[in-house]
């Protein structure tokens, strides 16, 4: 199988992920802070040691601000869930993805508004100006997605973030296509709140997810219980990260994803997404010679795209489309709305939907090569 749908999971795995996961089953699988033997400590120190590598990864202030979270849908609707109230309003992008569009959609129960702000591709001023334009008197939460998820296309979000400090407002980077691809440094930019998915651009298991908080206006936990910390107090602890870490976390899981991380880090996200460009270039490029193939974006640049590519063919439902490629060439991409039916609407695909191919670290020039040749053939 050659696979292209990096956008929902990476595959494969550093082989490093994979012999962390059975090492956590193996050797510490006992529940970190709350017990004082050593096999507990151990489990602790693997967990802290994940915390301190998200930080200098996103540039959290501290580990201790590195919430593990189910999945990057679980850190968003605890910052959405948990910092909106009646009366509030929050300002999305029209490129987002339903874990962002839908608990917001199911507040508007509770007394809380929103508004989309509309992406124009390739023209930052005019984004800005309608990020701006949407904001009102009672906006307290910019939610915002460093890249959509189906076409690739970069948001200025440093940009973005300067003006909600402007007006004292929070800021929230949706990072689940941008984490581990784009440089992210949360201090510097501003950003009260990351979101992140493990299983992606960071390569840890499925399962995983990251909040990082930058901002002392702290949302409720939407979750209470035990922390292993102040067990005495039947209330819930305020500090971070136990405010919002319930239960018995994911050892396993975060094993894996602190060296997906560290495989990041030992890479270089710059080095990474310039590897993974050139090779979304090259693709593009070839699928651009088909005259068969529908291509929604411009050539994706570096500074403006995250190797994401979307296209259909002419005269195929995109669903056809991507079961051919399975069944004949087998070759793994994703089609249909992929989640996010504000970004289709924006490209005018809502109808359609698109078949998307997403690189990795671990695709080849000689499969880019293979999807290009397959696609010339006729079904």
């Amino acid at each position: 199988m050659i696979y292209f749908d990096n956008g929902a999971t990476t595959f494969p795995k550093p082989p490093a992920v994979r012999r962390a996961v059975t090492q956590a089953l193996q050797s510490y699988g006992a529940n970190p802070g709350r017990s004082g033997h050593s096999m507990s400590v151990r489990a602790g120190e693997a967990l802290y040691e994940c915390r301190k590598n998200a930080a200098k990864l996103l540039g959290a202030e501290a580990p201790e601000s590195i919430i593990f979270t189910l999945n990057c849908t679980a850190a968003l609707n605890t910052v959405i869930h948990g910092t909106l109230k009646r009366g509030d309003h929050a300002v999305i992008s029209s490129l987002e993805h339903n874990a962002v569009l839908r608990p917001l959609e199911a507040m508007q129960q509770e007394g809380v508004s929103y508004s989309v702000a509309a992406v124009a591709e390739g023209d930052e001023e005019q984004t800005l100006d309608n990020f701006r334009r949407a904001l009102q008197s009672n906006t307290k939460l910019v939610i915002c997605t460093g890249a959509s998820n189906v076409f690739g296309v970069r948001l200025p979000v440093e940009r973005l973030a300067a003006l909600c400090r402007l007006y004292g407002i929070l800021f929230c980077l949706d990072a689940a296509q941008t984490a581990g691809c784009v440089p992210i440094n949360m201090q510097q930019s501003g950003f009260d709140f990351v979101c992140c998915a493990g299983h992606k651009g960071l390569y840890g298991p499925m399962g995983t997810g990251l909040l990082a908080v930058n901002t002392d206006r702290l949302p409720d936990s939407l979750m209470q219980g035990g922390t292993g910390s102040d067990s005495a107090n039947p209330l819930q602890p305020d500090i971070l990260p136990d405010k919002y870490e319930s239960g018995t976390p994911n050892l396993p899981g975060i094993a894996g994803l602190n060296e997906g991380i560290r495989f990041v880090l030992r890479n270089g996200e710059e080095r990474l997404l310039n590897a993974e460009m050139k090779k979304a270039q090259r693709l593009y490029d070839g699928l651009s010679r088909n005259k068969r193939v529908v291509l929604y974006t411009a050539r994706p640049d570096i500074k403006t795209s995250v190797p994401v590519i979307s296209f259909n063919v002419k005269g195929r439902d995109s669903e056809e489309t991507a079961a051919l490629l399975n069944d004949r060439f087998q070759i793994a991409v994703r089609a249909g709305l992929h989640c996010a039916p504000l970004a289709h609407r924006s490209f005018g695909t809502q109808d359609s939907g698109t078949v998307r191919a997403v690189i990795s670290a671990f695709n080849t020039d000689s499969q880019i090569a293979y999807l290009v040749q397959s696609l010339q053939k006729k079904f």
